[in-house]
């Protein structure tokens, strides 16, 4: 399936073809998992609800990638059972994923790869009709730093990319300069900045917006180039927030 996939179920019920690449799917829900050997994506499972459920109530999470109101007022943090939710709701959108082929809504955990430890969330929040996907990121405070949500955006850009994504964009509140710094070492290119785009707290802010096409994207690159690259000189540390 492309740089960076480690596995798909042994039992696919059928396949499906984007991008010119065919997409191996099981009946009930594809079994996809992402790595460059330092991180891994994975779906996420009703075993990691206590961790969703702590992360969503970090203040920079809640201001960046939480719920609010039109008047920008965050919503209470997800209790084990509102992540329970969540979590059942990204499962269906992966079933969902292996009856259509279009990627709304799936949502990898972020995990270090050497260690096993959770430390974030990527995931896919939109694919339009016209093969355009838009996704987000974020990282527990104590994972911060460490490159993760930089390494998880690469991966998700280039198995997007391989699933015959036209353009891949992100948006980021202005301000959030450590998401910024992310966009920016992955890849993404700066196009503009939607005025007063978004509220927090009763006050408008402005969206910066950054996107990457297949053809131009650096990372693109083959297994043996990431592997040498991963070994060679690790990413550069997020340094912030995400």
């Amino acid at each position: 399936m492309g740089p960076g996939i480690l596995g798909t179920p042994a039992n696919t019920g059928h396949r499906i073809r984007r991008g010119g690449r065919m997409v191996n799917m099981s009946d009930e829900s594809p079994v996809v998992t992402l790595s460059d050997g330092l991180v891994t994506l994975r779906p996420w499972s009703r075993d990691d609800v206590r961790f969703m459920a702590e992360a969503s109530a970090d203040p920079a999470i809640r201001r960046y990638n939480g719920g609010h109101d039109r008047l920008g007022h965050p919503t209470p943090p997800l209790s084990t059972t509102d992540a329970e939710g969540v979590i059942d709701q990204i499962g269906l959108n992966w079933r969902a994923f292996a009856a259509t082929g279009t990627p709304s809504g799936v949502a990898f955990a972020i995990l270090d790869t050497r260690s096993g430890e959770l430390v974030g969330c990527c995931g896919v929040d939109d694919w339009s009709n016209e093969d355009v996907a838009q996704f987000g990121y974020w990282i527990a405070p104590d994972a911060r730093g460490r490159g993760c949500a930089t390494r998880a955006a690469i991966l998700l850009t280039r198995w997007l990319f391989d699933m015959g994504a036209a353009r891949v964009f992100l948006t980021i509140v202005a301000g959030n300069e450590a998401s910024v710094a992310v966009a920016r070492r992955a890849g993404f290119v700066y196009e503009g900045t939607m005025r007063a785009h978004s509220v927090w707290q009763g006050k408008r802010y402005d969206v910066m917006w950054f996107a990457a096409l297949p053809l131009e994207w650096a990372m693109r690159q083959s297994d043996e180039e990431t592997t040498t690259r991963d070994k060679a000189s690790p990413l550069p540390a997020t340094g912030g927030a995400f």
